[in-house]
């Protein structure tokens, strides 16, 4: 297997991994809620009195932030090695699993841990795990 070094971007990946972090920790500690993004935006579909500004105010930030971004230093070529069909099916299945799974891979993997919860292990785990099945899958036995 040969490795593709212009995935490989620890440093970027560690600042932003940092910045999530940090993130996650100012908003529990000013609101004292999770960060997590599918119980945001869930709650924007059934709104109540002035929960609704903040959750906008946020979904509205992280739209904004990858053109602001842009702005400063440029523009960034992102590729998707995937058809449009794979793409929004993988979105389904993602947004299904988040629903069953009472949370998406920041209120779990990044909030639920850092909590201590066994119920985000474990969904972490199951996530994480059937991410790593489906490349090893789409990689090694259909590609």
């Amino acid at each position: 297997m040969q490795i593709d070094w212009n995935h490989f971007t620890p440093w970027a990946s560690l600042a932003g991994g940092l910045l999530l972090g940090l993130a996650a920790s100012f908003f529990i500690l000013a609101n004292g809620r999770i960060l997590g993004i599918s119980g945001i935006v869930g709650g924007l579909l059934r709104p109540r009195g002035a929960d609704f500004a903040w959750r906008i105010a946020l979904v509205l930030g992280l739209l904004a932030a990858a053109p602001l971004y842009g702005l400063v230093a440029g523009p960034v070529m992102a590729t998707v090695e995937a058809g449009w069909g794979t793409v929004i099916v993988a979105g389904l299945l993602v947004g299904v699993g988040a629903r069953y799974g009472s949370g998406c891979t920041s209120g779990h993997g990044v909030c639920g841990l850092a909590s201590l919860s066994p119920r985000s292990l474990v969904a972490t785990m199951a996530f994480m795990g059937a991410g790593f099945a489906v490349v090893w899958i789409s990689r090694h036995l259909l590609g």
